[in-house]
């Protein structure tokens, strides 16, 4: 078993093809609230209830390093929000299984800064284990 309980959908993060229609689309349709904006990597975040959705602009410069290789790619991860874990036990637990962390950074989400692990499923999915905020 693993040593952590899950809690969730933490986000959603969407390729969108123009930043403005697709803002418009989820605030105004949808009923999303702004939430936070990246520009520095093309990308707003939209809270969608408890939820964070995030939108990251296929076309801009600044989201080159991490844009799919097709129009077919739509979600870049899965964000799922895990609960009762220390960073380093789910490190351990994520190694004793010998999944490899692509990438490890402390972000924001839908619960607020923490610890993010990027691992891939066995097809190659990008998924997120978000870890307990640090801070809210």
């Amino acid at each position: 078993m693993p040593p952590f309980t899950p809690a969730g959908l933490d986000h959603v993060v969407l390729w969108v093809d123009d930043m403005g229609d697709a803002f418009r689309f989820y605030v105004d349709v949808l009923g999303c609230r702004p939430a936070w904006s990246f520009p520095d990597i093309a990308m707003e975040h939209l809270w969608f209830g408890p939820m964070v959705i995030g939108l990251w602009d296929r076309h801009a410069p600044e989201a080159a390093y991490a844009a799919p290789p097709s129009r077919g790619e739509n979600a870049h991860h899965l964000a799922l929000a895990v609960n009762g874990v220390t960073d380093d036990a789910l490190r351990a637990h994520l190694a004793a299984h010998r999944v490899p962390v692509v990438k490890e950074v402390r972000q924001v989400g839908a619960r607020g800064m923490g610890l993010a692990l990027y691992v891939r499923d066995p097809s190659g999915n990008l998924l997120e284990l978000k870890g307990p905020p640090s801070q809210p």
